[in-house]
Order: structure tokens, then C-alpha cells, then sequence
């Protein structure tokens, strides 16, 4: 059997979806754009099952996974929860435009052996997120 990556997609949680855009896009350099709610599942802002979505950039053909930012009316964002980590050719880059973009650095660069390197910081909304790289 193959072993394949087992995520397909990830939503983090945000109380407002503008700011934690420009943070995303100003740390990961890439252009995030509106996912529009299907056409079956429009509800108002009040509903408990309201939600609004921004995507991250993706081949949702090819390996690998991406996701949104979500407001939602059913998760609110905050540390302790999932953590997810983002691909970087090297891992110091994002976390220097971290504070800039508004948020934190939790951990910063450190080796993970001959797992390469991690670091983690808190965005604009309050969630923890981390960044991986091999250098």
C-alpha cells in the first residue's frame, strides 16, 4: 500500500474574515479569494449554521491539501485547538512577517531533527499556526 497524505482540506476559524486575509496574504505571499456558500445552504447571518469562507490558493486535483479561512456561527478561532502547519522553502521567512501582519511568534526557527524545521506563531484572529520547511 502507498502511503498518501491523509488531509484534504482545513478550515480555520476567524471572527473577521478581512483582517485575518490580509494577514494570510501578507505572511504566506499568496492571493486568498472568496468561496461563495452553496446555493442550498444560504442562511442568514443569525442561523446557527451560518458561514463565510475565503480560500487559500489550490489544485484540488493534485496531492496534498488546502482549505479557507471560515466565520462561522458553529466554531469560534483561539489556541488550543487543531494546529496547522504551512509549507515554507524555509520557515524563518514567514515568521519575519508575522508581527508586521499583525500576530505573534509563539516559537520561533527551531530543528526537528531529520524532520527539518518548525516555527509556531499566534495570527490576526487569535489561532495558533505553524510553519515547516527542510532548511
Amino acid at each position: 500500500m502507498t502511503a498518501k497524505n491523509p488531509f484534504v482540506w482545513t478550515e480555520i476559524s476567524v471572527n473577521d474574515l478581512a483582517r485575518a486575509k490580509k494577514f494570510y496574504e501578507t505572511v504566506l505571499q499568496v492571493q486568498l479569494t472568496p468561496l461563495p456558500m452553496p446555493e442550498n445552504m444560504q442562511v442568514d447571518a443569525d442561523s446557527p449554521d451560518y458561514f463565510e469562507m475565503i480560500a487559500f490558493p489550490s489544485d484540488m486535483l493534485g496531492p496534498g491539501s488546502s482549505g479557507t479561512l471560515v466565520k462561522s456561527n458553529m466554531a469560534a478561532p483561539g489556541p488550543g485547538g487543531t494546529l496547522v502547519y504551512f509549507y515554507s522553502d524555509d520557515c524563518a521567512v514567514e515568521l519575519s512577517r508575522v508581527e508586521a501582519a499583525g500576530g505573534k511568534v509563539i516559537a520561533g526557527k527551531m530543528s526537528i531533527g531529520e524532520h527539518g524545521f518548525c516555527g509556531i506563531c499566534q495570527d490576526s484572529e487569535g489561532n495558533h499556526i505553524g510553519f515547516h520547511s527542510m532548511k
